[in-house]
């Protein structure tokens, strides 16, 4: 279905969203016909954070929002959607569009199996009607599924589009990039460099990808990893409650831009604790680029400022291998909690791979590790 059609059928001019891999037709056309505009589109920090912002578009303006998501973010939705958006509460109707990852039947990553299993499950416990959108359900199909949607919406209930993959197609072209100089590979790189045998936490996506790839070509074990290769924005706490509880180890986390803004409360939790042996690196390439380079906020913000209001003892930005490396020297002579954001630029190598072992694998490898620590 071209998506171009879908937005027609559904009849909205509002959407705000997290981007998604299964939703990358749908993210490119909004990117190529509205760009980053307040009054059309806006690409928000979780997907809890997009249904409230949906929510009060339908308070200033009658109209019902769109508001899309990958389906990993359902989770962040539950309480707004059941304590805000519910017809028994507030009876705010919005059209949610859902990238059905991990879907029964169709091979894909660790993280997304469970949360295939449940997706639809999850929209109707939470009374959300939903319809699928296949690649062969036809335009008028989906336009008749509007015209039931279009009745619940009137009730103040919610309804969702859940997209299977491969089901929209867009033919234009959008082009993501920034002026960085660095590859989050090489960042990657010079940060194994330093950190030695010291445990590294990583945030989902490319980096984790790319720090498994760093440690076959070094030929070093992968039990000083930890890939966090779901729960985007947690891979900070999950390094938090590792430093808390190895004191005398120095623990590294590697995040993204996109997962600190999904929950960026977490670093006033880090500043608040401020462990002495965690070294928090975020690097930012102010896009979700592993699921497509759309934007995020994150290039125009301060985020070592943010860091400082939030306790950290240090923080700063690097935006060359000379100050990055100076920097990863430094961090490793303070003992104090550090944040050191790296300025990085869009791209991947096109053969990355992904790890070849287990999540469970993965887990056990590094406990067994981390056992061996003081």
């Amino acid at each position: 279905m071209q998506v171009e059609k879908l937005i027609e059928i559904i009849g909205a001019d509002f959407f705000t969203g997290v981007p998604d891999s299964q939703l990358k037709a749908l993210c490119n056309y909004l990117m190529s016909r509205y760009g980053i505009d307040p009054k059309h589109h806006i690409i928000a920090a979780n997907e809890g954070n997009c249904t409230a912002l949906a929510a009060g578009y339908h308070l200033a303006t009658g109209r019902v929002p769109v508001v899309y998501m990958q389906n990993s973010g359902e989770g962040n939705i539950i309480n707004p959607v059941a304590s805000l958006l519910n017809d028994k509460v507030y009876a705010i109707p919005v059209v949610f569009i859902v990238g059905w990852r991990g879907e029964p039947g169709v091979h894909d990553e660790p993280q997304h199996i469970y949360q295939g299993e449940v997706t639809v499950k999850l929209l109707e416990d939470m009374d959300i009607k939903p319809f699928v959108i296949g690649k062969e359900t036809t335009d008028e199909e989906v336009r008749n599924a509007m015209v039931e949607f279009e009745k619940i919406l009137e009730t103040g209930k919610d309804v969702a589009f859940v997209i299977r993959k491969g089901a929209l197609q867009f033919d234009g072209k959008v082009e993501y990039k920034n002026d960085n100089l660095m590859l989050r590979e090489e960042i990657i790189q010079h940060i194994v460099k330093y950190s030695g045998e010291d445990p590294i936490i990583s945030t989902t996506g490319k980096a984790s990808r790319e720090l498994f790839e760093t440690r076959v070509a070094n030929g070093q074990s992968h039990k000083y990893d930890f890939l966090t290769v779901g729960s985007m924005g947690h891979s900070s706490s999950i390094a938090l409650g590792v430093a808390i509880n190895k004191p005398n180890q120095r623990i590294w986390c590697i995040d993204g831009d996109g997962a600190v803004l999904m929950h960026m409360g977490s670093m006033a939790v880090l500043g608040a604790n401020h462990p002495d042996n965690l070294i928090h690196i975020v690097i930012n390439n102010g896009a979700h680029e592993t699921v497509g380079g759309m934007p995020t906020v994150a290039a125009n913000i301060d985020l070592p400022t943010i860091a400082k209001a939030c306790g950290y003892p240090y923080s700063v930005s690097v935006d060359n291998f000379y100050d990055l490396d100076n920097e990863l020297k430094k961090a490793v002579d303070r003992h104090q909690l550090s944040l050191i954001e790296v300025k990085s630029s869009l791209g991947a190598r096109a053969d990355l791979g992904r790890p070849t072992t287990t999540a469970l694998e993965n887990k056990e490898n590094f406990m067994n590790y981390l056992k061996t620590l003081r």
